[in-house]
């Protein structure tokens, strides 16, 4: 059987360097090398036998996939450059853990649960709506939550020319003008709740997501995070 090989950029992320994007900016940057050859493209395909250096130095092995749940506090950003300068998560995680990038994002002003991971494939396997994983969220809005509008998320809206999948909303209580609502989304695209809302003319107070797919918030503090035992990760997301 042929060995299996893979795109190097993938081999780079999938060792804890970086980012596939990355990857190719430092290969484009003549940091890489293969069998001795330094790369200027990153449509190279490399197995377990080559031998790959960055900066001169043999890159990590591949890391066994781990996952952490991470309480994300609102006023951050989830990326690991912001070019307006703004406070980002991974400048505020606990020192010790390896790179790590996140399942999805949460934007400036929402908060909750942040699954943070360092297996760029795991991450972006658990991001794909073709996974179907449900991400729950609780969600502060002012304004009049009627029937019609829980009706017409369960069917899906097209929103300023984009299509949204159906989601299940779930009103929990009302205070004065404001209601609390639960909302189960499949897909996750860009401030998908955000822009939903505004289009039935709400606008949302607070964001705080609960759970992704098969992981929770529960009780951890803001700003904590707690590593996922890997028994309990699972085959069907570690594959």
């Amino acid at each position: 059987m042929d060995e299996k090989k893979e795109r190097i950029a993938k081999t780079i992320a999938a060792a804890g360097a970086c980012s596939r994007r990355d990857a190719e900016r430092w290969i484009a940057a003549g940091r890489v090398s293969v069998n001795g050859q330094v790369l200027a493209t990153p449509a190279c395909l490399v197995g377990a036998d080559d031998v790959i250096l960055v900066d001169g130095r043999p890159l990590n092995k591949r890391e066994a996939a781990r996952v952490w749940l991470y309480h994300k506090p609102p006023g951050l950003v989830t990326t690991h450059r912001d070019p307006q300068g703004r406070p980002a998560v991974f400048d505020h995680l606990p020192p010790g853990l390896p790179r790590v990038v996140s399942v999805g994002r949460l934007d400036l002003s929402s908060e909750g649960l942040l699954v943070l991971t360092n297996s760029g494939a795991l991450a972006r396997q658990m991001e794909l709506p073709s996974s179907r994983l449900e991400r729950v969220y609780r969600v502060r809005v002012h304004g009049a939550v009627t029937a019609e509008i829980i009706g017409r998320l369960r069917k899906g809206v097209k929103a300023d020319g984009v299509h949204y999948a159906p989601c299940v909303a779930r009103v929990e209580k009302k205070q004065g003008s404001h209601t609390w609502l639960t909302l189960t989304l499949t897909e996750g695209k860009n401030r998908e709740i955000r822009k939903l809302m505004a289009f039935f003319g709400l606008s949302v107070a607070r964001l705080i997501r609960v759970s992704y797919g098969p992981f929770e918030l529960g009780d951890l503090p803001r700003g904590a995070v707690r590593e996922v035992s890997a028994d309990l990760l699972g085959e069907p997301l570690c594959a």
